[in-house]
């Protein structure tokens, strides 16, 4: 398994910081969510018209674009946004190619009032369009269990009824275990043939936030690491573990020169833990 973090914990660096933190702290790949004031970055020049260049720099440090994470929502696309969330699945798809990038983040989004029949169809007959973007392409999409999609029920069913390998799931393992309990073995057990990507971090119960938990550095909070990760490791998971520190929407946590390398140091000391 390899290390990655989310460009999500460092808004305030650039592109060149990026790559350069990326090689100092020793992780092996990066994950794009955002730079400075962008969140898209299928929007920018280091990525549009000067993305040859940006290539050749990051293959230079030898780490790797592990995901692309798109603002798509799977369950809010409609005839008034579906123009632009398939635009936007077509952009990071090209970037993908063009930097070896095996998967693009979407969201699972916000069911409303309908029956979970009603909105695993739905779901179903949304990502059949988006599956026709990447058939051709060494991209899968990887649903983020978020929002409203955290129990592995309904992402199985969900899985069953689009049957694509192009369609994969992203097991952000705080969400299903702080939300709504889900024990890690569970989701591992229901999920495994799905899950080719993960998202890390740590929360310390606080009854007075909004979700009843805040973002802590890893180690800190409540979440069980050593069980999720002996999940993977027997369930012969290979892919990366990457760290989502949510400083673009947490200001007030640490920055990622203290963050991320914690993070690094924390994992190398689990893994080195279960070798022992």
């Amino acid at each position: 398994m390899k290390l990655a973090f989310s460009t999500l914990g460092c808004p305030d660096w650039d592109l060149d910081m990026i790559i350069q933190k990326a090689k100092e702290f020793t992780f092996d790949g990066i994950e794009f969510r955002g730079i400075g004031d962008q969140l898209d970055i299928s929007q920018l020049p280091e990525f549009t018209s000067r993305a040859q260049e940006t290539l050749r720099i990051i293959n230079d440090t030898g780490v790797e674009i592990c995901c692309f994470s798109s603002s798509v929502f799977m369950s809010n696309m409609d005839l008034s946004n579906e123009s632009q969330y398939l635009d936007e699945i077509k952009r990071y798809a090209q970037l993908c190619e063009i930097f070896h990038a095996p998967y693009i983040r979407i969201f699972g989004g916000s069911i409303g009032k309908v029956a979970w029949e009603e909105a695993i169809d739905r779901a179903a007959e949304i990502l059949t369009k988006m599956v026709e973007i990447v058939k051709d392409m060494p991209v899968r999409l990887a649903i983020e269990t978020h929002d409203d999609w955290m129990h592995c029920e309904h992402f199985r069913k969900l899985m069953e009824r689009v049957n694509s390998e192009k369609v994969g799931i992203l097991w952000d393992v705080n969400h299903p275990y702080m939300f709504v309990g889900e024990e890690p073995e569970k989701t591992w057990e229901c999920l495994r043939q799905w899950i080719c990507h993960t998202h890390w971090k740590d929360s310390q119960v606080d009854q007075s936030a909004e979700h009843g938990f805040v973002p802590c550095l890893m180690g800190d909070g409540v979440l069980p690491h050593y069980e999720i990760f002996n999940v993977l490791r027997r369930g012969g998971f290979d892919g990366y573990l990457s760290l989502e520190w949510e400083k673009r929407w947490h200001p007030e946590i640490p920055g990622p020169e203290i963050a991320f390398p914690q993070y690094v140091e924390y994992m190398n000391n689990l893994m080195k833990k279960q070798k022992d």
